[in-house]
């Protein structure tokens, strides 16, 4: 299916904003509006809206769901309590990281959430191997929508009011503006806010009501890359691949306690081994030195020049006023304060490893201070 032929139910609205749009995972998508770096910043700020209906929406309902779900998924979806959100990863048998995904427990199903380039694979994935009896639905019906920011339940609170009582990772219905929505506080900025799910056909409305509120701006993918960098996340088909497994993706903790031990998912013997002995790579941040930024693809080099990893995200942070990075980099290397070389285009480049996130996270946890 060409770009032209997927269209995202709030095509116009951006537009009719001033949008620029690019190709991306098969939509045409708002990539800016004002400018990168004043949305990022405005983000950080106050409260911006993003249109993340490309994205794929999934009910796995069925009185094997869990089960089913539980052997193709490594976290513990028996312990998830109603409207509890779980990051969860899809494997491969040899544990690469088919793609990253957000699963809820809603009332007689799980709701899931995957990444839109992958969506149709993921979807053909899943109903191969879950179980009879199972039922997946996408929701193509349905659009999505994330609004973050230190000022989205502000903002969010006028228009639906009770979400200001969800806690980071919970979600329930509520009707914003009449409208029926199912929002959680969740989203991948490293900020606090939340993902709302309304049907298609009145997201416009939902649009206009939320951009309407003082604290909101409308905001597009280039601020949504370079917020998720700048709160050390991990983007499919970037940082994460059929190549690359959860330990070395630093994702262990997407690994629950009891999976951990029993295993009956994809994978397991090898992240197993490899969480009890360690791996050969590992993502880390960097912080690289001087203003101009490394991109996807540079070098990772030893003192030789020979190539022993690869950034495989990089650009300029907003709120730090410097370039930073993620990488693969060998394990021996990757402690924080540690120094790597860098090549790209020719050009040499230091960089030093950080503990991520670079800009601390503001999730909204339960019983933290308001």
């Amino acid at each position: 299916m060409s770009d032209a032929d997927r269209i995202l139910p709030l095509d116009s609205w951006h537009r009719a904003r001033g949008a620029r749009m690019v190709p991306f995972a098969g939509y045409s998508m708002p990539i800016q509006y004002e400018g990168i770096i004043a949305e990022h910043r405005w983000t950080r700020q106050s409260a911006g809206l993003f249109d993340v209906s490309h994205m794929g929406q999934l009910i796995i309902a069925g009185a094997g769901a869990e089960k089913g779900l539980e052997s193709l998924l490594p976290g513990d979806l028996a312990i998830l309590k109603e409207g509890r959100l779980r990051y969860s990863l899809l494997l491969t048998e040899e544990a690469g990281i088919l793609d990253d995904l957000m699963v809820t427990r809603r009332g007689d199903h799980f709701y899931m959430v995957v990444n839109g380039a992958t969506k149709d694979a993921d979807i053909e994935h899943l109903r191969e191997r879950l179980p009879a009896g199972v039922v997946l639905d996408h929701m193509k019906e349905q659009a999505l929508l994330a609004l973050q920011g230190p000022k989205a339940v502000e903002a969010l609170s006028r228009l639906a009011p009770g979400v200001d009582e969800l806690s980071f990772m919970t979600g329930g219905a509520f009707r914003l503006g009449g409208i029926s929505a199912w929002i959680s506080r969740s989203g991948y900025t490293g900020e606090d806010g939340f993902e709302i799910s309304v049907p298609a056909g009145v997201v416009a409305d939902v649009a206009d009501l939320i951009a309407g509120q003082p604290e909101v701006k409308p905001i597009g993918l280039g601020a949504r890359d370079s917020l998720r960098l700048e709160a050390g996340l991990p983007l499919y088909g970037h940082d994460l691949d059929p190549a690359t497994t959860p330990v070395e993706a630093d994702l262990g903790f997407a690994i629950s306690k009891r999976r951990r031990a029993e295993g009956g998912f994809p994978g397991w013997f090898r992240i197993s081994k490899e969480m009890e002995q360690g791996t050969i790579r590992r993502r880390v941040g960097l912080a690289v030195l001087g203003r101009q930024p490394v991109r996807e693809g540079a070098m990772v080099v030893d003192g030789e020049g020979n190539e022993v990893g690869r950034v495989t995200s990089g650009g300029f942070s907003p709120m730090l006023e410097a370039p930073i990075a993620m990488a693969y980099v060998p394990t021996a290397s990757a402690e924080a304060g540690g120094t790597v070389t860098l090549a790209q285009r020719g050009k040499i480049f230091e960089a030093r490893i950080v503990p991520m996130p670079f800009v601390p996270h503001r999730y909204h946890r339960k019983g933290a201070a308001k």
